[in-house]
């Protein structure tokens, strides 16, 4: 088993399971905090420990048109807010070196977006902040090669790194997950399955009929592969929730409906007590 680590008040690694959830993106900053609220309410209810996610900036957006969020210096302010009225620690996405350090004083944990999970200089900037890092898994990318996106992390100073699993490119415009990743990656770092970016279709969808402008999603598979992913040993599960996912502005389609939060849990914290 790696090593455990702190993240606020949330153990990430060492057999305790742990919750990252949130909309996508900052929508607003009414939502997020509507968002972080709720979450929040429900991940103490069931005593899981919690760590709020959202984007400023979603720079990998099938669309130039798509929304992309709020932008660095708002989406800081509102993640801020977010960090001191919930009363959880944050994650947020940063794509460019040059963003780390100011993203740093801002959040708790950097989220290295998979499309960019070998991307040195980024890994290095984010090793050099002090926060955590979390590691996506590239859809092109074996899970015993993620050892090297660690190394670089680990290498320029950051010693708190676990890694996402959020299923691998099959064909066009589909994922799968291959379960025995969740396994070989444990051997590097904590580990934590994505449950609802491992159900999208990636640029599937379509927002005007006509040409792929958006991605789609079966999100009827993330309770099950949940399951799946608890039974199989991770150490946190990743969710993006919504309160209304047929009106979200970035990944509806593969969201978890804020409603159905309550009744996921549960099915998880039943699966990993049957395994201690």
């Amino acid at each position: 088993m790696t090593q455990s680590f702190q993240v606020g008040n949330v153990t990430i690694g060492g057999g305790a399971l742990f919750l990252i959830a949130g909309p996508c993106v900052i929508e607003s900053e009414a939502h997020a905090l509507k968002m972080a609220e709720a979450i929040a309410a429900v991940a103490r209810e069931k005593k899981l420990p919690y760590i709020f996610k959202a984007s400023y900036d979603k720079a990998n957006r099938t669309s130039i048109r798509s929304f992309r969020g709020p932008g660095l210096e708002e989406g800081l302010r509102i993640l801020r807010r977010v960090r001191e009225t919930a009363n959880v620690p944050v994650l947020t996405d940063v794509h460019a070196a040059g963003d780390v350090p100011r993203v740093a004083e801002a959040v708790d944990v950097l989220q290295i977006p998979a499309f960019l999970c070998r991307q040195t200089d980024l890994l290095v900037a984010a090793g050099k902040s002090g926060r955590a890092v979390n590691i996506k898994k590239g859809q092109f990318v074996s899970p015993w090669d993620m050892r090297h996106a660690v190394e670089k992390v680990h290498e320029a100073g950051g010693e708190r790194v676990f890694l996402t699993e959020r299923g691998t490119s099959f064909g066009y415009n589909n994922l799968v997950v291959d379960m025995r990743s969740l396994a070989i990656m444990r051997q590097f770092a904590p580990i934590v399955f994505d449950a609802t970016h491992s159900v999208q279709l990636p640029s599937a969808g379509s927002a005007n009929g006509d040409a792929p402008t958006v991605s789609g999603g079966q999100p009827e598979f993330i309770p099950l592969l949940a399951r799946a992913a608890v039974a199989a040993g991770v150490d946190g599960i990743f969710i993006e929730v919504h309160d209304n996912p047929a009106q979200a502005k970035s990944d509806g389609a593969n969201a978890l409906d804020l409603k159905f939060l309550p009744e996921v849990i549960d099915e998880l914290i039943a699966v990993h007590n049957a395994l201690e």
